[in-house]
């Protein structure tokens, strides 16, 4: 299988099933998943943000973000000096820039929601 890289905003949708999920899943499926280790990060913050918008459900949440970091994706350490200059070059977050960095560094696809980022 091909690889892609997957950001927080197509992973997030898929995970905690938001109305753009079906999109997210047909913009993944049939690859192998790859990821900065910045993903795991993004994901606790969103399941962070649910827990307090939705306080009923909080273990729901936190089994949902325990399942998705067990997902079978290939996490990735960055080049950070690397990531600096394409954040510079481009006005993208670092954060951002992370996932643009390990896409040109693995040359393959990045599946992401995110018009800048695109």
């Amino acid at each position: 299988m091909a690889d892609k890289v997957v950001d927080a905003s197509i992973l997030g949708a898929i995970i905690f099933e938001e109305p753009r999920a079906d999109e997210a899943n047909s913009l993944v499926s049939g690859f192998d998943l790859q990821a900065p280790m910045l993903l795991r990060y993004e994901l606790l913050h969103i399941a962070q943000k649910k827990c307090l918008q939705y306080p009923s459900q909080r273990e729901s949440h936190k089994r949902i973000l325990i399942e998705a970091l067990d997902m079978d994706i290939q996490w990735h350490e960055v080049d950070y000096a690397s990531v600096l200059d394409i954040a510079l070059e481009t006005c993208l977050t670092t954060y951002d820039a992370s996932y643009l960095w390990l896409a040109r560094a693995l040359a393959a696809p990045l599946a992401t929601f995110d018009q800048q980022l695109q």
